[in-house]
């Protein structure tokens, strides 16, 4: 596990629960994002994971890149050095279990984008959400200009990108950028209610329609289609789709008690 002093794994119960944990605002510096991808690394290792939980904590999720550890870049620096956050995206939206974000405070830049690699969102009634690049003379580059348009549409996107405004939390829930809003104090416990049942759930199945619908995104409706196909077989040689069909035959739905297999 190493001694990681930014970012902090639980794994308690199957649930995974990462958080951002460099005060005053989860600045996304080097230093995190290395940490950041060491921990997601570890979630994708572990047998017990079955859901991931990713928090900055009560105040503030993460409030974008560190802006002063850009400031003297080049062109050839920006080049090498500007993937970094957006591969840790990528890595976490790529974990084959469900993933919900629980966002508190600021959620800005990198934070949105990293908010935005979650297969859920939930915020708090008093978050700020959006992308300044555009205010500082660039433009979102760890996935912001592509998952935000696949999450609200391409013009809610551009006018979000475009202006560089935050938006509150009710407006994020309006826009389909969030998909719940809580009070601030009840935002990770509404996270962690989300994935409860993802931990006594089927997780090969929950992890077929996890790329069924995330690779599927990527192809044609044809495509799409028999991918779906495939992934649907392949669950007949599971343990939980036993279960699940025998259980719904003798008892009912929703009475299964999955073995994970």
């Amino acid at each position: 596990m190493g001694d990681r002093t930014r970012v902090a794994l639980d794994i308690t119960g199957g649930l995974a629960t990462v958080t951002l944990t460099q005060p005053p605002v989860n600045a996304l510096d080097r230093y995190l994002v290395h940490e950041l991808m060491d921990v997601i690394a570890e979630v994708r290792r572990s047998e017990e994971a079955r859901a991931v939980v990713v928090t900055g904590g009560p105040k503030v999720f993460a409030a974008g890149g560190d802006v002063k550890e850009m400031l003297g870049w080049d062109y050839a620096k920006a080049v090498r050095d500007s993937g970094a956050l957006g591969d840790a995206c990528t890595a976490l939206a790529r974990l084959p279990m469900p993933v919900v974000a629980a966002v508190n405070g600021y959620a800005l830049g990198g934070g949105l984008e990293l908010a935005l690699a979650a297969d859920l969102r939930v915020c708090a009634a008093d978050s700020k959400l959006g992308f300044p690049e555009i205010l500082l003379g660039v433009i979102p580059g760890a996935g912001g200009t592509q998952r935000l348009p696949r999450v609200v549409g391409a013009s809610r996107a551009k006018d979000l990108i475009f202006s560089g405004r935050m938006i509150g939390g009710q407006q994020a829930l309006e826009s389909g950028l969030v998909d719940y809003v809580v009070e601030p104090e009840a935002v990770v416990e509404k996270a962690k209610e989300l994935a409860a049942p993802f931990l006594r759930g089927p997780a090969l199945a929950l992890r077929a329609a996890k790329e069924a619908v995330d690779r599927g995104l990527k192809t044609s409706l044809d495509g799409g289609l028999e991918l779906e196909r495939g992934l649907f077989a392949g669950l007949f040689a599971t343990k939980d789709r036993s279960i699940g069909m025998t259980s719904f035959v003798e008892k009912g739905v929703g009475k299964a008690e999955f073995s994970g297999r």
